[in-house]
Formats: structure tokens, C-alpha cells, sequence
């Protein structure tokens, strides 16, 4: 498992995905205006997701399973 996988999977990782996408939501609802506002907080559902429910999106780029549990039992 590289360094990255590692770090995504580590509770740090998940809370910082969780933060960034709420950071996301947040700029794209009270920051921007319009459909490019929208869109922003659309995109950042992707990271809440996925620090919430404990799945990596660019852990298949390196190779290793979508699931969270699943990499840190490779580690």
C-alpha cells in the first residue's frame, strides 16, 4: 500500500475528505452564485461521501480495492 492509500484510508484521512467536501459544499452554496455555485457543491458531496462511508476514489488508481476496510486489511 503506497503512502497516499494509507493516509486516504487513516481516520485522518477520512475526516480530512469529510472536511474538505463540507469546505466545498459550503463555498459552492454561500460563495458562489449560480449553476457554477451548484455544481461546486455537488462535487463536494463526493469527498463527504466518501470520508463518511469509508471509501477512497483514487485508490483504484494505485491499484488497490475502492473500499477502505478492504485496503487497510492489504496494509
Amino acid at each position: 500500500m503506497n503512502g497516499f492509500t494509507r493516509f486516504m484510508t487513516s481516520p485522518a484521512g477520512r475526516i480530512t475528505r469529510a472536511v474538505a467536501g463540507i469546505a466545498l459544499i459550503a463555498w459552492g452554496l454561500l460563495g458562489l452564485t449560480g449553476t457554477v455555485g451548484i455544481i461546486v457543491a455537488v462535487v463536494g458531496l463526493v469527498p463527504l461521501l466518501a470520508g463518511l462511508f469509508d471509501f477512497c476514489v483514487f485508490a483504484p488508481l494505485f491499484g488497490q480495492p475502492l473500499s477502505g476496510p478492504k485496503i487497510r486489511e492489504q496494509g
